[in-house]
């Protein structure tokens, strides 16, 4: 068995959304302890903007130049890590009220591979489990509901386009105890991230099983 695993947190240290995401990773691990576990982490080792391009134009012409040659060969990498995977967690953290660039290019590259267009996609019921942790509070009746541009997106692209059998891990109010204007929600941090741990365990070991999400 294999599991990809993708990370988009751009710290070194104390990132929420691998911590997470590091729970559903040993639940599928006690499962699958000979299991193979194939890691890509885009926040410490980003994706040059300028594949995409490369990879788009590429597509136009039968004669590439070198550069436009190892976009291509970046696509072909990208996508195998996916296709080659029995399951899938992406981490992936809220960045000014949307994805991060690193993510984005990730999920641009992938969508110009010409095995992702096929139908069924290639993709089609494969389970996948996705972290997002958020610094706030987003939820309905909240000052910033509806601030969360990524989720919806990130939502979209897995389950709808490439149609993962998807479960959402979502982690708020991380910044609880690092910014004092939020001091009085610790308590309700601290419950939050319970319950984003204990959905991990969940997650994790369905995600082992193969069972479809609800």
């Amino acid at each position: 068995m294999r599991l990809f695993r993708l990370d988009a947190s751009i710290r070194t240290e104390g990132s929420h959304s691998r911590q997470i995401a590091d729970i559903v990773e040993q639940e599928w691990r006690a499962v699958h302890p000979q299991g193979e576990v194939v890691s890509r982490h885009l926040g410490l080792e980003p994706i040059a903007a300028t594949a995409w391009p490369l990879a788009v134009s590429a597509a136009a012409t039968q004669q590439h130049t070198p550069e436009q040659r190892e976009a291509l060969a970046l696509v072909a990498k990208l996508t195998d890590e996916l296709l080659d995977a029995d399951a899938i967690i992406v981490a992936a953290p809220l960045y000014n009220f949307g994805v991060s660039q690193h993510l984005k290019t990730w999920v641009d590259l992938i969508i110009t591979d010409a095995r992702m267009r096929a139908e069924p996609g290639p993709l089609m019921g494969k389970p996948a489990v996705l972290v997002t942790s958020r610094g706030g509070a987003y939820g309905p009746g909240t000052p910033r509901e509806g601030w969360d541009h990524a989720t919806p997106w990130m939502r979209r692209i897995f389950a709808d386009v490439w149609g993962l059998d998807l479960r959402i891990i979502e982690a708020e109010f991380t910044l609880v105890g690092v910014n004092p204007a939020l001091d009085e929600f610790r308590d309700l941090a601290a419950q939050m991230r319970r319950e984003a741990e204990a959905k991990a365990r969940e997650h994790g070991r369905n995600l082992a099983q193969g069972e479809a999400a609800a």
